[in-house]
């Protein structure tokens, strides 16, 4: 007898259709898995076995044969435990096929029988055609994110059997209409003491998605600033929640019961990560990485200039494109990674670089230091501030700078007008698209041209350079020509690359 179970498995943080199919025959019994499973899949005969045995149902006798297809394609994780065992119950006619019609399975088996977690809970189930899915019943609320779909719940897999037979009940998912819904509180940008140029920077960068690059001493308040911005920016959309969600089930990071985000992410890895868990990727299962997992919202990468410059370099297509795409033999994805990118790195190996006679590197330990930051990954960069230590007058002041809500005000007007040119920030504007969206004043055009002729401007700064005026001019409320001051601020706020670039102090 044949069974056909439909199920997935997880590419990305996308699903990929998998059918289950299940033959059982005569001849010497036995049990073999094909379609290019991986170790994992291979081991859930064993599961199966076990699962099956401790709740009360038969092992076949028979020869049986499990095919995933399509055969082409690697199979990994452990969630095809649950539809393999089912497919084995169909085939020694155990359970009616009948029963299981327009039903798809998802669920790693314990070997007592219980059913527990497995990433990537809302790809999986978003991927399948039937309009039913059976999970576990810790995933039924972040499966529920799915619109739609009936999604059902058990603890066990005799709770799927007595379920399906009639015998039983389902757990279902919460009455909530947003299941799961996580709210966020950020840091006040009122903490911050001084810093004017930080703080407009940080503002600008939340208005248009501009990536920042900090540069300053010890102390200097380069995070304070950095984990401020995401307070800055606008909700998540139901859409850009649900694709924030996606990438958090397929990181196995939806555990913590935020199934769908209402604000912004925000990631800090720290600077000896590798270029996998930045990027993404892996052998057989590829997973998101940091970039994806900011996705819609706030990289931080504090100490730039000691992270690997393998790494740094491998973020250059990333911040140019918003997608990540990776290839493998036999297997291949595409990531999305649309985040703004906050990055802080001290002038020098002591951080004193900028204090005047106290600084106690030398010329080649501040060149081999800021090395690693290459010219074209600083390009990418819309907005580069150097920052000094507060003053002694601001740190010891009792009076708060504006907070977070005020500014936030400000940063979603200029959003909205974003919206208004069918874009969701300034820095995503393409470049054949400036001249209409983003005219500029003569003043603001000789400007320019004076910055090109000299060579601080290559063609892509020109163009960042245009977005963050337009932004300047948003956040001002002036309307859409950008003029000669809107230009001049942008390339202020774009002026410290020289540090990075020369190692000046």
């Amino acid at each position: 007898m044949i069974a056909n179970i439909p199920s997935a498995i997880l590419l990305g943080v996308d699903g990929s259709p998998v059918s289950v199919e299940v033959h059982a025959s005569n001849g010497v019994p036995g049990f073999s898995i094909v379609g290019l499973p991986d170790a994992a899949v291979r081991e859930s005969r064993d599961r199966v076995r076990a699962a099956l045995l401790t709740s009360g149902f038969k092992w076949s006798s028979k020869r049986v044969t499990v095919n995933l297809a399509p055969s082409a394609v690697r199979k990994a994780g452990a969630a095809l435990d649950l539809p393999i065992a089912m497919g084995m119950l169909i085939a020694s006619e155990q359970i009616d096929s009948e029963a299981v019609t327009g039903c798809a399975f998802f669920g790693e088996l314990g070997l007592d029988g219980s059913l527990r977690y497995f990433p990537g809970v809302i790809p999986l189930v978003d991927v399948v055609s039937t309009p039913k899915v059976v999970v576990p019943a810790v995933c039924v609320d972040e499966a529920s994110v799915v619109p739609t779909k009936e999604v059902y719940g058990a603890t066990s897999i005799r709770q799927v059997v007595d379920a399906l037979k009639g015998g039983g009940g389902w757990a279902l998912a919460g009455s909530s209409s947003t299941p799961g819904q996580k709210h966020e509180d950020f840091p006040d940008l009122a903490d911050v003491r001084g810093q004017p140029v930080g703080r407009r920077a940080v503002e600008v960068a939340a208005a248009g998605g501009h990536h920042l690059l900090l540069i300053g001493p010890p102390g200097s308040g380069k995070t304070m600033l950095a984990t401020r911005l995401p307070g800055l920016l606008p909700p998540l959309t139901f859409d850009e929640s649900l694709s924030v969600a996606r990438i958090r089930s397929a990181s196995a990071l939806s555990q913590d019961g935020a199934y769908l985000p209402s604000r912004p992410p925000f990631r800090a890895p720290h600077h000896s990560a590798t270029a996998i868990s930045i990027v993404g990727g892996g052998s057989s299962w590829l997973h998101p990485g940091e970039i994806s997992l900011a996705h819609r919202g706030v990289l931080f990468m504090d100490e730039l200039g000691e992270f690997d410059r393998t790494v740094l370099d491998s973020l250059r297509e990333p911040l140019e494109e918003g997608v990540v795409r990776i290839s493998r033999v036999r297997v291949s994805a595409v990531l999305p990674a649309r985040f703004l990118l906050v990055a802080a790195t001290n002038p020098c190996p002591c951080g004193e670089g900028m204090t005047p006679g106290s600084c106690r590197c030398t010329p080649r330990m501040r060149e081999r230091y800021l090395a690693r930051l290459s010219g074209p990954l600083l390009d990418r960069f819309d907005l580069s501030i150097s920052l000094a230590k507060p003053l002694v007058d601001d740190l010891l002041c009792m009076s708060r700078g504006e907070s977070t809500e005020r500014v936030a005000s400000r940063v979603a007007a200029a959003r909205e007008l974003a919206h208004k040119r069918g874009v969701s920030c300034n820095a995503v504007i393409p470049s054949w698209a400036l001249d209409d969206l983003a005219p500029m004043s003569p003043d603001a055009l000789a400007l320019i041209e004076r910055r090109l002729r000299s060579g601080v401007l290559s063609a892509r700064g020109m163009d960042r350079i245009r977005r963050v005026a337009l932004t300047i001019a948003d956040l001002a409320q002036d309307g859409t020509l950008i003029g000669a001051e809107h230009v001049a601020e942008a390339l202020q706020l774009r002026a410290a690359r020289s540090i990075v670039r020369t190692g000046e102090r």
